[in-house]
């Protein structure tokens, strides 16, 4: 059995690519390392955004663990245009994976982007690993294992969040672990 854990980025003070963690958003990022504290980790790939990388870099740290960056859990953009109604221009999205505004990603783009990378890792022999990555991607990511996850999957997430997935050789189940009074099973 494989494990996987994806965390979405904590509370930032923006969504540019350079956007840093809030004063929230960094206690909330020390909270993970107790939140961890008996889940064996081994490798940490992260987002190359900022938020991302500050969130997790406390527990890299403190399990001394390099956080190797990958830009294939960089966040999808939705488009280079600022939408008064984004939400339901995300939402557009989920509902044709094809639909791309300008300066954006389909989400056809973004989960290619996803599977490539889990696929690759899910053929490796590495195990217990911790997924960085942001609201969109995360979604991506469980889409991966069941196709169900989509836009109101996407809404419930908390900044930060933790699902855990455990794979066998026959089928993948997930959860959302970080808030216990609202787990998702498949």
């Amino acid at each position: 059995m494989k494990t996987f854990y994806i965390v979405r980025h904590a509370k930032a003070e923006g969504q540019p690519f350079s956007a840093k963690l809030t004063e929230s958003g960094r206690e909330q990022a020390l909270k993970l390392i107790d939140f961890f504290k008996d889940k064996e980790i081994k490798r940490i790939y992260s987002s190359p955004f900022v938020r991302a990388i500050e969130t997790i870099r406390p527990l890299a740290q403190s399990r001394n663990l390099d956080i190797i960056e990958e830009s294939r859990l960089g966040e999808r953009v939705l488009s280079s245009i600022l939408f008064d109604d984004w939400q339901e221009k995300l939402k557009q999205s989920f509902a044709d994976f094809e639909l791309v505004f300008e300066g954006g990603e389909s989400h056809s783009a973004g989960m290619e982007r996803a599977s490539s990378l889990l696929k690759e890792l899910i053929a490796s022999n590495e195990d217990h690993i911790i997924l960085v990555s942001h609201g969109n991607l995360s979604t991506l990511l469980l889409r991966y294992f069941d196709e169900n996850a989509g836009f109101e999957h996407l809404m419930k997430m908390s900044n930060p969040d933790v699902f855990e997935i455990k794979i066998n050789s026959d089928r993948a189940v997930w959860r959302r672990i970080w808030n216990e009074s609202n787990v998702w099973k498949n």
